[in-house]
């Protein structure tokens, strides 16, 4: 449960503003959450800030920094809690209080539970009004990284697939260029740019041989993961050298060719990861083995039998679906065909629906929700 305080129009408006700027760093802050900061005096704002990217100044101390000497006896609405310890910055909570603000206004409680009220606490001890909950679920929302990422150890998993309406992913004779129009693909590469991860299996190099970039112009390569139990991959894939910008990790078991792990290796950006499984790579250590590098989101856009299992396992929080108006009927793959329910009573069922058709593709959004230990 979080904190709740009584909320009024102004408060709901400020805090919206700052929403609106935590989101302006969307996938520049992992493995730090979004967080945007408005000083508001007389009912009007007189600075604003957000956290840029990990390792800089917090978007308190930016907002602070833009109010001068207004910030005295002002209101902070701040869409996470401010921090009360020393990271790679120091405190939040100890700036507000130096700056001599009045009230502070919390979206939400950080939720990790190390530190979770201590800022608020620190804040309240000082003789600050703090108001904690208004627009929670908002923030929370644009958050759902972050908040995965620092209570269970695990990244957010995004599976992102497009199919036809008879629910295939190509033809029967492999055949899936393209499947849906070029404005979802388009969405696509904002969803790479996004995330701070793309995974694949090693199917999907050999069939489609990917670069696994971003193409957006000014837009971030993501970390391209392959799971590669047998260590398939052909040595001059092209995922292996498509980005100057971010590295190509193979993750592979100890029961493949050395030499070729090896020759691997040498490339330049490319990292293997070897696990002691016979066959296949362990999923959740992999996994917590990317947010231990700082890397809290993936983007799935591996073929049907690799996210199937993923869903089976329940690492995955949330799913694109682009269902093209196509038919192509045949036996194609479809987008899970690993995953293997027997009875329709036991059908996984999505949460937060949202559907549109602005890429003219039916765009079908919804979240899994998962016990993780």
């Amino acid at each position: 449960m979080h904190e709740s305080s009584p909320s009024n129009f102004s408060d709901e408006r400020f805090m919206r503003r700052a929403l609106e700027l935590a989101v302006k760093s969307l996938g520049r802050t992992s493995p730090n959450p979004l967080v945007g900061c408005v000083i508001v005096k007389n009912n009007q704002i007189v600075g604003e800030g957000y956290h840029i990217k990990a390792g800089s100044a917090h978007a308190e101390v930016h907002a602070l920094s833009a109010a001068g000497d207004q910030a005295r006896g002002a209101t902070a609405y701040v869409t996470l809690e401010p921090c009360s310890h020393f990271g790679r910055t120091p405190p939040c909570a100890d700036a507000l209080i130096s700056a001599e603000i009045n009230r502070v206004v919390v979206a939400m409680k950080d939720p990790n539970p190390l530190v979770s009220g201590r800022g608020i606490d620190r804040l309240r001890k000082a003789g600050i009004q703090v108001d904690v909950g208004i627009l929670f679920p908002e923030a929370s929302a644009i958050n759902e990284v972050f908040v995965k990422a620092i209570t269970t150890g695990l990244p957010f998993v995004v599976y992102k697939t497009a199919m036809t309406l008879d629910g295939k992913i190509a033809t029967e004779s492999g055949d899936s260029r393209w499947v849906s129009k070029e404005e979802s693909r388009h969405y696509v590469h904002e969803l790479r740019d996004r995330y701070d991860v793309i995974l694949v299996g090693s199917e999907t190099v050999l069939k489609d041989n990917p670069a696994l970039t971003c193409r957006l112009s000014g837009g971030k390569d993501p970390v391209r993961i392959v799971i590669d139990g047998q260590l398939r991959i052909e040595e001059n894939a092209q995922v292996l050298s498509s980005s100057e910008h971010s590295p190509c990790i193979i993750a592979t078991t100890n029961v493949v060719s050395t030499a070729k792990v090896d020759r691997l290796k040498r490339l330049k950006h490319v990292e293997v990861w070897q696990y002691d499984t016979p066959r296949h790579v362990p999923l959740v250590k992999l996994l917590r083995d990317l947010v231990h590098r700082g890397w809290t989101s993936v983007l799935l856009e591996g073929g049907g039998g690799l996210a199937g299992t993923f869903i089976e396992e329940k690492l995955v929080d949330k799913l694109e679906f682009f269902i093209a108006p196509k038919l192509v009927g045949g036996i194609g793959p479809s987008p899970l065909s690993g995953l293997h329910i027997q009875r329709m009573s036991e059908a996984l069922e999505l949460q937060d629906l949202r559907v549109d058709l602005e890429t003219g593709d039916l765009h079908v959004t919804g979240y899994l929700r998962q016990e993780h230990s």
